[in-house]
């Protein structure tokens, strides 16, 4: 049975969602009262529909008593993780045809890569790549061809935007298939540790890509625990994954049996069977409650503080900034995984992985146990490991304890009492913060403030010696409506630096980290942000600041009086409105939401 606390925010998200989440039911219940699409469209439309396919599949198509399985796919063989895709389209074909049904590539979405943009104009785009991602999914499930559908994506915008995608069409059954993680390269530890000395100038310009390149080397998601991964264990903990197999490794054959399997289950899940399940009843608050533990309990990214938002908002129901702070309070934090820790995503799963963590929140009551999966049993079923018995894809109990404690802890002897993520307030708004890599000594932090409009600036000061003192960076200008709330990466390093050398100092923005903000202090997602007259804009160099992580503050000690005749700041933003396709998303500036509302432009 859930913990009580859980409970109580469950309840109060489905309570305050019942208008918006009871309209957005009706009309899936509308949608699937249609049934298949496919007989009742002219013929001529049907024939465009299945012009390419083999004269079998028309066959199949032409009498509308078999299931079409939509592949929507974000492959392209730039992005590490989503090159393995390449193969998948042919692997679901395959399996869809064994189980006497069609699969067809209903579309493809643009996926970039953070780790590509950092610190570029192409990051501007990043955030908004996920609304671009979900239209995208909307268009290719638009031909009213299919009856499911498999979603390919892996990264950080990618698979929020397949799942607000996939919600529209909520009617539809949808299952998500990951691509794995790379192999291990470099150590997490040593990689941190040439970028520093390469902040300092101390490793040149070769050093740092060998380091790099040794790090990120193959094809599959980067291993540290950023957005990427954390969507890959979101997506099983809600549900949407196979049991365990978030994590397996591309281009091997348990990857390649998996693929097949999530395949048919997509097939075995459509209103033609009888295990209909699709995929807007099945992402309900306790799905979503869910996901927000198992993001605390593993210390994932901070970017989920939007996305989950986002996504939720999308099947109708509200989740808030409170609900993150007060799960936080009440999940224990169970792994250690690079930026909170030395290991990545591969000593995780060998410690026991995802099925051992469910397995964990389950009987600690963290979780809902009756909530919906794909699988075609509630998530009380996910403590099972998929394996390869003479090539025959079977599932076996995780493992009984952990393997290695360093990385993956019971939830009776856990790292944390807390999850991490903390919410901040006082007179410079609101913001999060995630403290699970911050040492106890750094998360009160007092300081004057250090005033910059970009990463770039704050880069220069650095260079020129200027920041060898205790001060908090504050970076503003830098949310969805000023330049679409780029991941301020590029400064780490620095500040990383600076507090070496024994100084305090924290960062305050407007902007946002991701899942790899480290061991600096980090007051992200500020909101109102500076460009909206977010109090962020009030402050001076100079300015005392207090940032206290542990009793959630987040105040500039200036006097009343003083700050309320204050006029806020302004920032010429022109440069970063064209260039890189920059003045595409005018309109997306304009209309995006707050980041504690998801930084959405959908309504």
């Amino acid at each position: 049975m859930v913990q009580k606390r859980i409970a109580d925010v469950t309840a109060r998200i489905r309570e305050r969602s019942r208008g918006g989440r009871e309209a957005y039911l009706a009309r899936i219940e509308k949608a699937a009262e249609k049934g298949p699409r496919r007989g009742v469209m002219g013929c001529a439309n049907l024939a465009h529909g299945f012009a390419a396919c083999n004269a079998h599949d028309k066959g199949l198509l032409s009498d509308a008593v078999v299931p079409n399985l939509a592949i929507v796919t974000a492959y392209n063989d730039m992005l590490s993780a989503h090159q393995p895709y390449e193969r998948f389209p042919d692997i679901i074909k395959e399996a869809a045809r064994e189980v006497g049904a069609v699969a067809q590539v209903a579309g493809g979405v643009p996926a970039m890569c953070d780790g590509v943009t950092q610190g570029r104009a192409g990051m501007e785009l990043s955030l908004f790549s996920r609304e671009v991602i979900a239209m995208a999914t909307a268009i290719a499930l638009s031909h009213d061809m299919f009856d499911a559908a498999v979603y390919l994506g892996v990264c950080d915008k990618i698979v929020p935007g397949l799942v607000i995608g996939a919600l529209t069409f909520g009617h539809i059954p949808a299952v998500f298939v990951p691509a794995g993680p790379m192999p291990s390269g470099l150590g997490n530890d040593e990689k941190s540790k040439i970028r520093q000395l390469f902040a300092e100038g101390k490793a040149s310009r070769a050093d740092l890509l060998a380091a790099e390149s040794a790090a990120y080397h193959s094809a599959g998601t980067c291993t540290f625990y950023g957005t990427a991964n954390s969507n890959q264990m979101l997506m099983e903990a809600m549900g949407l994954h196979l049991p365990g197999s978030s994590f397996v490794n591309p281009n091997t054959p348990l990857r390649d049996e998996l693929t097949r399997e999530a395949a048919k289950r997509a097939l075995a899940i459509t209103a033609l069977g009888n295990e209909y399940t699709p995929v807007g009843k099945m992402l309900d608050e306790r799905a979503f409650v869910n996901g927000v533990v198992a993001l605390h309990a593993t210390g994932g990214s901070t970017n989920h503080v939007m996305h989950l938002v986002a996504m939720a908002k999308a099947a109708g129901i509200i989740v808030t900034l409170e609900d993150f702070a007060i799960l936080s309070e009440a999940v224990p934090l169970l792994t250690r995984i690079y930026p909170n820790g030395s290991a990545d995503v591969n000593h995780f799963t060998a410690a026991g992985g995802t099925s051992f963590l469910i397995s964990q929140l389950l009987d600690a009551g963290l979780v809902h146990e009756d909530a919906a999966t794909i699988s075609g049993t509630p998530l009380g079923d996910y403590r099972r490991d998929p394996w390869l018995d003479n090539g025959t894809l079977k599932w076996r109990p995780t493992v009984a304890k952990s393997l290695d404690e360093s990385v993956l802890r019971p939830a009776a002897e856990p790292f944390s009492e807390d999850g991490g993520l903390k919410m901040l307030t006082g007179n410079l708004g609101r913001a999060v913060i995630k403290i699970s890599a911050v040492k106890p000594e750094h998360r009160k932090v007092r300081a004057p403030a250090r005033i910059f409009h970009s990463q770039e600036e704050l880069a220069e000061a650095f260079k020129h010696g200027e920041l060898y003192r205790d001060f908090v960076a504050v970076v503003r200008f830098q949310g969805p409506r000023a330049i679409g709330m780029p991941e301020l990466h590029k400064m780490t390093p620095f500040l990383s630096s600076v507090m070496g050398k024994g100084f305090q100092t924290a960062l305050v923005t407007d902007g946002r980290m991701s899942g790899a903000s480290g061991k600096v202090p980090a007051a992200i997602h500020v909101t109102p942000e500076a460009v909206n007259g977010g109090p962020i804009a009030l402050l001076r160099d100079g300015d005392m600041i207090t940032l206290d992580a542990e009793i959630g503050i987040l105040v500039a000690e200036v006097d009343p009086d003083e700050w309320a005749k204050r006029q806020l700041a302004t920032c010429d933003l022109r440069d970063h409105q064209h260039g890189t396709g920059r003045e595409l998303f005018g309109a997306f500036r304009a209309i995006a939401g707050g980041a504690d509302a998801g930084a959405s432009v959908f309504g």
